[in-house]
């Protein structure tokens, strides 16, 4: 499903990126879409950044310091809408694809998907760190400077939709399109459930050794037959960790900028009908 390789990818990364400024330079440069639009509202930033195929796209990145929350939008070529949300407070992480369908094959317009994990708090740069980013020159393509690894992730549990606030108070909004396919591991609900969260946030789905006997999609002709699908995505640019200078005026180093990331991820659950993932061709 990936393409292979990058085209025309320059060796070096522009040599402005984002920075993490005191608020008396913030007129210099302009303030972000947001900022400035009363306290509490969400700061948000946008950023052009090469897709891992050499295409270029602009991502929307979103920071609610009062939620402790972060948000990450971008359109791939083909008209996929991936979205990535972080909950702080939560421990939570939620991906959204919202893919479009073939009409000419009888397809819906589009096919929503939600997948939820754990977060850990590593990942990504703080809430508040997100908020006060901004960039000199807004026309850069950003790309990452660290691929970090793929993972690949096995759905095992599914969420139950009208108890998913319960979960994370983003899930309802974020996943309105996928009532009846959001995904999560065993492990995770593992963990959310030692810190307080509701059984009855989840549903188990087709037991592991059950799964273990059905195929791929990619590998089903009859669309009405259950199988195991795989959807992969990826986060091109997003800011993964805060860099800290030395300065002989400082005693102590200071936050100066940001190591922005990409990453891939591959999820592999239990449909119960080929015709739900269309996308699967892989062997």
């Amino acid at each position: 499903m990936r393409p292979p390789g990058r085209r025309g990818v320059p060796t070096a990364p522009p040599a402005l990126l984002l920075l993490l400024l005191p608020p008396l330079l913030v007129p210099l440069l302009g303030a972000p879409r947001g900022v400035g639009a009363g306290p509490g509202a969400p700061a948000e930033l946008r950023v052009r950044v090469r897709l891992p195929d050499g295409q270029v796209t602009e991502e929307s990145l979103q920071a609610d310091s009062d939620a402790d929350s972060i948000s990450l939008e971008l359109r791939k070529p083909d008209g996929t809408l991936v979205s990535f949300t972080a909950d702080f407070k939560k421990d939570v992480k939620i991906f959204r694809a919202l893919i479009l369908g073939e009409l000419e094959k009888g397809q819906s317009q589009f096919q929503a998907l939600c997948f939820v994990t754990r977060l850990h708090h590593n990942e990504i740069i703080p809430s508040e760190a997100m908020a006060k980013l901004r960039q000199k020159n807004p026309r850069a393509v950003r790309q990452a400077e660290e691929v970090r690894g793929l993972e690949h992730l096995h759905m095992d549990i599914a969420v139950n939709f009208s108890q998913g606030g319960l979960l994370s108070p983003h899930l309802r909004n974020v996943c309105a399109e996928a009532v009846d396919t959001i995904y999560t591991r065993r492990e995770d609900v593992r963990f959310w459930l030692e810190q307080g969260v509701d059984s009855s946030v989840f549903e188990a789905l087709p037991e592991a050794s059950e799964q273990v006997h059905l195929s791929r999609c990619g590998q089903v002709g009859d669309g009405g037959k259950p199988c195991v699908c795989r959807y992969g995505l990826s986060l091109a640019w997003y800011p993964c960790m805060l860099k800290y200078c030395h300065s002989r005026d400082r005693p102590t180093p200071y936050k100066c900028g940001i190591r922005s990331c990409e990453k891939n991820y591959s999820f592999d659950f239990y449909v119960p009908q080929r015709q739900l993932c269309l996308w699967d061709e892989d062997p």
